[in-house]
C-alpha cells in the first residue's frame, strides 16, 4: 500500500520561503508522477504543480513563478519550493501520487499546514 508523508510546513512571515517534502513509501517512485495541491480555508483544493517520471512539469497558471516542484528519485521524495510567500498562500498542502503530469493520481498524503503571517 502506498503511503505519502509530507513535511516542511509551518508558520512563516510574508516574503519568506519554505520547502515542502513528500516521501513516498511502498511504490516504485521513479515510475510515477507526483504533485502538490493546496486547500485554503473555505476553498476547494487546487493544483499547485505536478511532475512526471521523466521530469515533465505542469503548474497552475495562476501560481507560476513562486512555486517550483522537483523530485529526487533516489530518495523517493518530491519537493515544493515556495518563494515570496503571501498570506493568501495559507492552507494545507497535499502531496498526490500517481496519474500523469497533467492528471492527479489516487493516492494522497495527510497534508502539511502552511501559515503565512502578514
Amino acid at each position: 500500500q502506498v503511503q505519502l508523508v509530507e513535511s516542511g510546513g509551518g508558520l512563516v512571515q510574508a516574503g519568506g520561503s519554505l520547502r515542502l517534502s513528500c516521501v513516498v513509501f511502498g511504490s516504485i517512485f521513479s515510475s510515477n508522477a507526483v504533485g502538490w495541491y493546496r486547500q485554503a480555508p473555505g476553498k476547494k483544493r487546487e493544483l499547485v504543480a505536478r511532475i512526471g517520471s521523466g521530469g515533465i512539469t505542469h503548474s497552475s497558471d495562476a501560481l507560476k513563478g513562486r512555486f517550483t516542484i522537483s523530485r529526487d528519485d533516489n530518495k523517493s521524495t518530491a519537493y515544493l519550493q515556495i518563494h515570496d510567500l503571501k498570506p493568501e498562500d495559507t492552507g494545507v498542502y497535499y502531496c498526490n501520487y500517481g496519474g500523469t503530469p497533467f492528471y492527479a493520481g489516487t493516492s494522497w498524503g495527510q497534508g502539511t499546514q502552511v501559515t503565512v503571517s502578514s
